[in-house]
């Protein structure tokens, strides 16, 4: 059974970070050790919200307690979202390393939260900086949105062309596999919204109908099943088509449901059995 580490913040109420994470790869069967950068009430979405933030210390504390275990070794995977502040990236990327020693076969997949389209940048300053700098080399696995690969490879894309060029600026900082989301490309129907998985200089593409649907949670959702369907198949066009179908099963129930959360646990069956697949195209 494959073990993930995952290191991302927490809600009590509703899915985000690692309580939109976690479930899923549970659902899929591998095993999930998770570690919150945060814990609060509810999603910052809200505009009120209780509880706090750790610090990089506790997170190497946790790990510490782990490696105490002598379970490191048995970590196959790290995965993490949302950081807080640069000194909480420090300990995830040192995280990786302590696992990677125990573990040389071990894989990390980063999911680099920086801004989205309309929103802009909306991490603390320098997460920006260490996440091009820090995170995104230490991956083997980089699920920016289209807002954030552009930030990472430092341009602006439109053209299916220009958005391959941007992938291959970021996969030479160091990561094999490059997932982007929520892409819009010129060729990108005004209905629809494109994801692009990058590995080997090849890439795939999967379109799927755009929903009326607003939600938090879903980008941290997808890159938890990409990263366990790749990690499954070493496939990045597989894990694609898989997770793409998968998140776009959930989003639909959530818009029909009218719920302004996104439905993780009434719609699991979309994780392993999807109502709708899509086409998967090398382009």
């Amino acid at each position: 059974m494959t073990a993930v580490l995952s290191i991302q913040s927490h809600v009590a109420y509703g899915h985000v970070g690692n309580s939109s994470a976690v479930f899923p790869l549970q659902r899929l069967g591998v095993e999930v050790w998770p570690i919150h950068t945060v814990q609060f009430s509810n999603h910052t979405g809200y505009g009120a919200w209780t509880g706090r933030v750790y610090d990089g210390q506790s997170i190497e504390e946790l790990v510490q307690g782990i490696a105490d275990r002598g379970a490191l070794g048995r970590c196959d995977a790290v995965l993490s979202g949302y950081l807080g502040s640069a000194d909480i990236g420090h300990a995830v990327v040192g995280t990786v390393a302590r696992v990677r020693e125990a573990n040389p076969a071990a894989l990390y997949c980063c999911d680099p939260v920086i801004g989205d389209v309309g929103r802009g940048v909306f991490v603390r300053p320098g997460i920006e900086e260490f996440m091009r700098e820090v995170a995104v080399p230490a991956a083997d696995v980089v699920t920016p949105n289209h807002f954030e690969l552009d930030l990472l490879a430092g341009t602006t894309t439109r053209t299916l062309a220009e958005v391959t060029d941007a992938v291959a600026a970021v996969q030479a900082l160091g990561p094999r596999v490059v997932l982007t989301t929520s892409l819009v490309a010129e060729d990108t129907p005004d209905d629809s919204i494109d994801l692009l998985a990058s590995e080997g200089g090849r890439h795939w593409r999967v379109r799927t109908p755009r929903l009326e649907v607003s939600v938090n949670g879903a980008g941290d959702a997808i890159a938890a099943l990409f990263f366990a369907h790749w990690l499954e198949t070493r496939s990045a066009a597989e894990a694609l088509g898989r997770a793409a179908a998968s998140v776009f099963g959930l989003l639909q129930r959530t818009e029909a449901a009218g719920s302004r959360e996104i439905l993780l646990v009434a719609a699991q069956d979309e994780y392993v059995s999807p109502t709708r697949t899509f086409a998967v195209e090398e382009v």
